[in-house]
């Protein structure tokens, strides 16, 4: 009997301990570390045609050496990395380091709206 208290309150302390939103979500990590990892992917051909200096060792990998691209955001500047796991060289983009122009901005311009094309949709057709 007693074994199966036991065995009841332990199983009670770990589930107990999940945590879980009540939506069904799991919470956002309490880590701070700077990046978070977005994902990654195997470098195309295209990945070992990046112009950059050569290595000053001959044993050192080189971007056709990488076997995966690993994506992460900096979460203090919102820069996005891509980075060979080999070579360890990194392409950046920060689409926050300009503004953006008029034509990006909401409400954006449209040449039809919606119901303009809905409108066009229930014409009949050779009219």
């Amino acid at each position: 009997m007693k074994l199966l208290i036991f065995i009841a309150a332990g199983a009670g302390l770990l589930v107990g301990g999940c945590e879980k939103a009540a939506d069904g979500v799991l919470p956002a990590s309490s880590a701070k570390g700077r990046y978070a990892g977005i994902g990654h992917y195997a470098p195309g051909p295209l990945w070992a045609q990046v112009t950059r200096s050569a290595p000053k060792n001959a044993a050192a990998a080189r971007l056709d050496d990488d076997e995966q691209i690993i994506v992460v955001l900096d979460t203090h500047s919102g820069e996005v990395r891509q980075c060979g796991n080999l070579s360890g060289h990194c392409i950046s983009l920060n689409p926050w380091s300009r503004s953006l122009g008029a034509d990006q901005q909401a409400p954006l311009p449209l040449a039809k709206h919606a119901s303009e094309l809905d409108a066009e949709a229930a014409e009949p057709v050779g009219r």
